[in-house]
């Protein structure tokens, strides 16, 4: 049963402890609480009287979309991890199976305003569905590649997933607005982005668990196994999409979503992304993310071939040293999210984490030089809790700098900035790898990273959010 209540002004977070998740709040309030101007969307009967809840099914559309979204991921990285094997089971060269983790970078770029379109016009239900579809199509066109002179049908199954990623990779600040409450709504943001991670994670474990070196037909059989499992799990998790996955609910999570009900509501869609463009603190923190998560990027697509330099025939350690770095990360976002909620200390908090960044980076590039793998794995997983850590720090922060806008353009713009960057470093990277050695590779890494470090002191932080859910304009 649902309760009701009008007797007092009092915050969602302690409504939510009174009462449970399924609660109406009722917020009301004063002349004296909005001290210049009322939020542009909202009348002034709404402003005295906004009706808000916080539903318990929440977490159900939060898992869906975190399983979907580790999917996609691990379909991104299952190649590259081993590179190696691929290059003797399809004959190709390492700069070609490189191309498997790259197209999902290249596709994303010019597709990223008809991605946040169709968030901003559709709603994330049609959002999701178009995602989870294409993942599993990509799957299953993959299977049909186990051969050894069908390595492009692989590429046609890898673009299918990586066209699908633009339909995911900008979801969590939108799902965590949408259905989350002010007090949880960074929280819910990284717990998003945690699938991503935790897709990753299993892309660099599972692969060289899955397909073993040997003969051709040893190969192509642990490949064809890998391939069947993961288009039956993205078959199952589009019928979860379609069954259970819901655009919004009835009522609006917290009074800033209330001001800026849904982003399928905005207008001029040309207009928000010029007025996201136009603000200079978005504009650096778009360059700053975009290095970060580029240098990360090209970091995972290259791991294997940097591993099997100082440690020949380790494809496994590789694939672990992978899950590291990324099951780092996930604490790392994690932790991120939760310091975020309790302190709003949005730029600090960016700043220290990139920081760090920067250490474990210089750290991880000398780790290869002591030749002991141990010593690779602690920097490793040093890094991947900064650097990978950093992701929903980074969405948070962009919808603090440009609310009322979508979050799913300005997150889009950011993926779409760590895209381009990628594909740089990547094809960068690739290049110096096999001609000047690990340690110039990564230093130049090392040195893109410290350049984002550096820009990110001279981001102003206006917490245009904060103001909103605080009572401000």
């Amino acid at each position: 049963m649902e309760t009701k209540t009008t007797e007092s002004p009092i915050s969602d977070a302690d409504h939510l402890k009174k009462n449970g998740n399924e609660i109406h709040v009722f917020h009301i309030c004063t002349n004296a609480s909005v001290p210049e101007a009322e939020p542009k969307n909202a009348t002034a009967e709404q402003q005295m009287l906004t009706p808000t809840k916080v539903y318990g099914r929440r977490w159900l559309m939060l898992l869906i979309f975190a399983l979907v979204s580790m999917m996609n991921a691990f379909q991104w990285i299952q190649f590259s991890i081993i590179t190696s094997l691929l290059s003797k089971y399809y004959g190709v060269d390492s700069q070609t199976v490189n191309w498997t983790s790259l197209v999902y970078m290249v596709v994303y770029v010019p597709l990223i305003f008809p991605g946040a379109w169709v968030m901003d016009k559709m709603g994330l239900r049609v959002t999701l569905l178009i995602g989870s579809f294409g993942t599993a199509a990509g799957a299953w066109i993959k299977v049909l590649s186990v051969a050894p002179d069908r390595f492009y049908v692989a590429l046609i199954g890898q673009t299918m997933a990586a066209i699908s990623q633009v339909f995911i990779l900008s979801v969590p600040p939108n799902i965590a607005a949408t259905w989350f409450g002010s007090n949880q709504v960074s929280s819910a943001c990284s717990i998003g982005v945690f699938g991503n991670q935790l897709g990753v994670a299993l892309g660099f474990l599972l692969p060289p668990i899955l397909v073993k070196d040997g003969t051709i037909d040893t190969i192509g059989n642990g490949l064809s196994l890998m391939f069947y499992i993961v288009a039956g799990v993205c078959t199952a998790l589009l019928i979860a999409v379609i069954v259970g996955f819901q655009a919004k609910p009835p009522l609006p999570p917290s009074v800033a979503r209330y001001s800026n009900p849904s982003s399928t509501e905005s207008t001029n869609y040309s207009q928000s992304i010029k007025r996201i463009l136009l603000n200079r603190d978005y504009v650096i923190l778009l360059v700053t993310y975009g290095i970060n998560v580029g240098v990360f990027y090209a970091m995972s697509t290259l791991l294997n071939q940097t591993v099997l330099q100082h440690f020949p025939g380790q494809e496994e350690s590789a694939g672990q040293i992978g899950l590291t770095i990324v099951v780092c990360g996930m604490a790392g976002s994690v932790l991120g999210g939760i310091i975020l909620d309790r302190t709003h200390k949005f730029k600090e908090t960016t700043l220290a984490v990139y920081g760090l960044a920067v250490v474990g980076m210089v750290a991880y590039t000398f780790s290869f030089n002591v030749e002991l793998i141990a010593v690779t794995f602690v920097t490793a997983g040093a890094v991947g809790f900064f650097m990978t850590g950093y992701l929903p720090v980074g969405f948070e922060f962009a919808a603090e700098l440009t609310y009322p806008e979508p979050e799913g353009t300005s997150s889009g713009l950011l993926n779409a900035s760590a895209q381009i960057f990628g594909v740089v470093f990547t094809v960068l990277g690739g290049w110096l790898l096999p001609y000047y050695g690990d340690l110039v590779c990564n230093g130049t890494l090392t040195f893109a990273l410290l350049i984002g470090a550096i820009m990110t002191v001279f981001i102003r932080p206006k917490l245009r959010r904060q103001k909103a859910v605080n009572g401000f304009q």
